[in-house]
């Protein structure tokens, strides 16, 4: 016998033949929405047994009344959990058109709702050109900037997810998310997911020049990405250098600058021995870009970075010695750059090509196991 575990609440058969019916009245259809949304918040059973009310639900979207276009919403949302079908099923039955409309609506809880309908259906790779042509994008980057802090966070999670797609690549540039995504970023814990999507991204959107004169000219802008590049997830951190890395690349006499006046170099050098293997590699290319220089070496002072390096290096006698390599470099980098930062980034200005801190050599000898 089926049943919903709750004395006098209808089965699922009946919950369905409600939602189902046209000819019941729109509290019925409310009330069996509701009651999909309750059955679906944990059950994947339920959520694969619901599938046929799918349809419904969506035309209830379409309701005059917000309670109904609210149950709908939170049921399909509810529906599209962890279940891929139901997912391409609630876009195949004309869902992206009417959740846009909620946006419109001025009602903060609805344009939260519907963010978070965007985010669980943007999981699905099947749907993401779809719901980027649907004209989503721009609507998402205005809740970025105006949204709640929930809203924001999912926001974040359905441009990362669609930013996947090339063909929604264009539109969302044209919508320039990269303010708004640097405020997330400094309103975040650097450690956190929603930070590592923000930040992962701006890399994205970096690789493009309209990315890159986005982000350097929002101020603060290539000053969180450092921030990131320092105290970030060892993800994050990896988001970060590969900005920096792939605005030097793109540019280096334009971006070179703008970069090192952010006082990078510590946080950078740490990454070359603490990072991911990839954001070390990243990490000692991006050093070698962010020193060369066409100055000649006669404008040179002391090479202070290569002195501190070269300490580090001279000191490490075999992989049991990496341990100290990491503290000697976290002691050096605190002290040393504390007390020079701002002579460093003057004379890396004018340091020449040929005259590196960290080669590839050096780089096999302190590496982290």
């Amino acid at each position: 016998m089926e049943s919903t575990g709750d004395i006098g609440t209808p089965t699922i058969s009946e919950t369905l033949c409600l939602i189902l019916n046209d000819d019941k009245d729109v509290l019925t259809k409310v009330t069996a929405a509701k009651h999909i949304r309750k059955l679906t918040k944990t059950s994947q059973h339920c959520r694969r047994q619901f599938s046929d009310a799918i349809p419904p639900l969506v035309s209830m979207l379409h309701s005059p009344s917000l309670d109904a276009k609210t149950s709908a919403l939170l049921a399909l949302l509810n529906l599209a959990v962890q279940n891929e079908s139901n997912k391409i099923s609630i876009v195949d039955a004309g869902a992206l058109e009417p959740i846009i409309e909620l946006f419109k609506t001025g009602h903060l809880n609805m344009q939260e709702h519907a963010t978070a309908a965007l985010a669980t259906l943007s999981a699905s790779p099947v749907k993401r050109s779809i719901i980027g042509a649907s004209g989503a994008i721009p609507f998402l980057v205005d809740v970025l900037d105006q949204g709640t802090p929930q809203a924001k966070m999912d926001a974040v999670m359905a441009l990362s997810n669609l930013s996947s797609e090339k063909d929604n690549l264009f539109p969302i540039l044209k919508s320039d998310p990269i303010p708004y995504l640097i405020d997330v970023l400094n309103s975040s814990k650097k450690s956190s997911k929603i930070s590592e999507r923000c930040t992962a991204l701006v890399e994205t959107l970096v690789s493009f020049e309209q990315g890159r004169v986005s982000l350097t000219s929002e101020e603060g802008g290539v000053l969180a990405i450092v921030e990131v590049l320092e105290r970030g997830s060892p993800q994050n951190r990896e988001h970060a250098v590969g900005i920096l890395l792939t605005m030097c690349q793109s540019d280096r006499c334009r971006y070179r600058e703008p970069i090192l006046k952010e006082g990078v170099m510590p946080g950078l050098l740490e990454l070359t021995v603490q990072g991911t293997p990839n954001a070390q590699t990243k990490s000692h290319t991006l050093l070698r870009l962010l020193r060369e220089s066409p100055y000649p070496r006669s404008e040179l002072e002391p090479d202070t970075l290569d002195n501190i390096v070269s300490d580090i290096i001279s000191q490490i006698q075999g992989d049991e010695q990496c341990g100290n390599a990491k503290k000697m470099l976290a002691d050096m980098v605190q002290v040393s750059m504390e007390q020079s930062l701002r002579h460093i980034q003057k004379r890396a200005l004018v340091t020449p090509s040929d005259h590196l801190p960290i080669t590839s050599n050096c780089a096999s000898q302190v590496s982290l196991k």
